[in-house]
């Protein structure tokens, strides 16, 4: 059965941040993951994950000034100080709260750089983290974003995510397939899975269009879902979605599942 696992940063926003991880845990789930944990004290994080008896699944490292634009700085040749940086505060963070993943955002291709170069950045920046995340014992994952919703995310398909992770030739780099993405920039989904599924270290979930729930649009989750159980997929698939008409009142299709 797949386990699914609360996107805390998109599901229970009519709820403070903090109280989403006991709404969470009331709907049935058993994980969750969220965009960004840095905001928080690490304590703080730790005592609501255990209090509510949750795992922490996933978060993203850090992205750069989220608030300024920055939706990560792995591929900008000017920012690898602070990338490094980074790496070690999602480390950090990660060993607190348990999390044995964390996701590399590829962020924006910066103007005025050649495509070589931002290329060589990315790969070498996926090196390092790759290196300090398995020395503390966390795979390390990046992901391809439909350049729709985030135009000129440098990372954009499932082919040029495995050329970079070839590139890196890291045993402790994954894909995070987000099915979603996917579906907006290239389809073919249970074969893309099917054929790369020793390479995919975590996926995410919505419907196409709207990015809601699944149900609301044109993926076929009940078939999907049931591909990816039966071709032996065993990480967590985060429900990363914007509730249609609210949370609880859209998670009818979870059933089957938690």
């Amino acid at each position: 059965m797949p386990k699914l696992c609360a996107n805390l940063s998109l599901l229970y926003t009519e709820l403070d941040f903090m109280d989403r991880f006991a709404a969470a845990a009331k709907s049935g789930f058993k994980g969750v993951e969220y965009l960004f944990p840095y905001a928080y004290p690490k304590e703080k994080l730790a005592d609501a994950l255990g209090r509510n008896n949750l795992v922490q699944v996933l978060h993203n490292m850090p992205p750069g000034d989220w608030a300024k634009g920055d939706r990560g700085i792995a591929c900008h040749p000017d920012r690898v100080g602070e990338f490094q940086e980074g790496v070690g505060k999602a480390i950090e963070y990660a060993t607190a709260l348990g999390c044995k993943q964390v996701n590399c955002l590829a962020g924006l291709a910066p103007q005025g750089i050649a495509p070589e170069r931002m290329l060589a950045t990315f790969v070498a920046n996926l090196k390092f983290a790759a290196e300090k995340t398995k020395a503390a014992g966390i795979q390390l994952v990046t992901e391809a974003v439909n350049n729709r919703d985030i135009p000129g995310f440098y990372l954009n398909r499932s082919r040029q995510a495995f050329e970079i992770m070839d590139a890196v030739g890291s045993d402790n780099l994954r894909l995070q397939y987000d099915i979603y993405h996917m579906q907006v920039m290239e389809g073919d989904l249970a074969r893309t899975i099917e054929t790369n599924l020793a390479r995919i270290g975590h996926m995410q979930l919505a419907d196409n269009p709207g990015r809601h729930e699944p149900g609301t649009g044109e993926i076929n989750y009940p078939f999907l879902l049931d591909w990816i159980d039966r071709i032996g997929y065993q990480g967590w698939i985060g429900c990363e979605y914007n509730p249609k008409a609210g949370t609880v009142e859209g998670l009818g299709w979870t059933k089957p599942y938690l």
